[in-house]
């Protein structure tokens, strides 16, 4: 035995038990910040896991599966015309509509398909910061302004923040790019139009299955109309995706059709859409493992994107929810930084409140949408306009369980300068914005 190795384990044995033995079980704030974790943990697997990232995870399969490297090196590779490549990637967003968790098996995909570091950071920036769903009601709750500044300012971001590092690392773009021009790429299995049309139908069903109430109570708009509609709305693209899996991916139809019975059934018997909908993502996997060639791969390569992703997402959603609390619906628990301490530290529009402001986003996890109801409570509360916009900039594309998931894809030292841009750009948009309509 190696005493280095043996002085270290005990070492980790000491920290653990003396945490444990100290710990103040007896404290309100501890009892409440504990209370806020599991809160936040509950919620975040009712709501967010099941509508949101398993149809991600389905998502970056098709990407890392169906979407060919030729398609993907054209659009983002190293050798892609830098026009379109930041241009597809910083429009992303208003596609995609989500949250800075569900983007990052997208991302992965990309990355690992052969995209530059460039084009994939503003498609991982853009993925969450420019959905369309949250600019509107942006626009509809927090000002016309605040909306328009939002959406001049994620879309500069993406392409600012994806530019900077590729040029910071442009020695490894610059290896990259050479070593991609020599891929001999293999023909294309089917047309570029089949592979996307099974792509965009398991974003809107992504879309539509969360898509949100108004905030507002209007119940007139179109907004509600959608929303109170959204399991029809899903319902039609799912039967778009039973032709594309039958027609596209050509798996036998009495295959799909068994597999997909019991969710058909659960859909007329059961008042839980939700119960139904995770039928339907059962069925379809199901159907895929037992299918042959990409169908098959299709499925493992999903499973292996949750692999990678959720446990770190747990890791960090139990530190976001222990140290910042509960914040959703209408549910506020605090963490153990008080609640008080935030809504001091940005008012005005200093230096230090927009940079704290962009801080605290950039560690905190906001679900889709839910970072306006969040600002319009902290607004009311006495923050300054600039913070709350560098809030709305840091916040949905960051958050604490997404950068551990940026670090295994791609390394400590690139997250950290990708985060310090993040936070940059959002105290100095939100300090020009509060001094221009503070």
């Amino acid at each position: 035995m190696e005493p280095k190795t043996e002085f270290k384990i005990l070492f980790w044995i000491a920290v653990v038990f003396l945490g444990v033995y100290f710990l103040p079980v007896d404290s309100l704030r501890f009892q409440t910040a504990v209370d806020a974790t599991l809160d936040l943990s509950r919620w975040y697997a009712r709501e967010h896991v099941l509508l949101c990232l398993v149809p991600a995870f389905l998502i970056a399969g098709v990407i890392s599966v169906f979407v060919s490297q030729g398609s993907v090196l054209r659009y983002f590779g190293a050798n892609a015309k830098k026009w379109l490549a930041y241009t597809v990637a910083a429009v992303s967003g208003t596609i995609l509509a989500v949250c800075s968790c569900t983007i990052l098996p997208l991302f992965s995909s990309i990355h690992k398909r052969g995209a530059g570091l460039g084009p994939a950071v503003a498609f991982l920036y853009s993925g969450p910061a420019i959905n369309i769903l949250a600019i509107i009601l942006t626009a509809r709750i927090l000002g016309a302004e605040m909306g328009i500044a939002r959406t001049i300012g994620a879309v500069t971001f993406s392409v600012v923040i994806g530019i900077t590092m590729s040029l910071i690392y442009r020695k490894e773009e610059k290896a990259k790019k050479e070593e991609q021009m020599n891929i001999v790429l293999p023909p294309e299995t089917r047309p570029l139009w089949q592979t996307s049309f099974h792509f965009f139908i398991l974003v809107l069903i992504l879309v539509f299955a969360n898509w949100g109430k108004p905030t507002s109570g209007d119940t007139s708009g179109v907004w509600y109309m959608l929303w109170s509609n959204k399991w029809l709305i899903t319902g039609i693209f799912g039967l778009g995706l039973v032709y594309s899996l039958i027609a596209i991916l050509k798996i036998k139809a009495w295959h799909v059709l068994l597999a997909l019975l019991p969710a058909a059934i659960l859909a007329f018997t059961i008042s839980n859409p939700i119960v139904p909908f995770v039928a339907a993502v059962a069925g379809i996997s199901v159907v895929g493992l037992l299918s042959e060639g990409e169908n098959r791969e299709w499925i493992f390569s999903s499973w292996g994107f949750a692999k990678q992703i959720i446990p770190l997402l747990a890791i960090g959603v139990v530190i976001a929810g222990f140290l910042l609390g509960s914040n959703h619906d209408t549910t506020s628990i605090p963490g153990v930084v008080p609640n008080e301490w935030i809504s001091l530290l940005v008012g005005g529009n200093s230096l230090m409140s927009n940079f704290f402001s962009a801080i605290v986003g950039a560690f905190m996890y906001f679900a889709t949408l839910t970072e306006v109801p969040i600002i319009q409570g902290l607004l009311a509360s006495g923050m300054g306009k600039g913070p709350a916009l560098a809030l709305l900039l840091a916040g949905p594309s960051l958050s604490l369980p997404n950068m551990l998931v940026i670090k295994s894809v791609m390394g400590w030292q690139k997250t950290i300068v990708y985060v310090a841009l993040v936070v940059f750009l959002s105290t100095v948009a939100g300090m020009v914005y509060g001094s221009i309509f503070g």
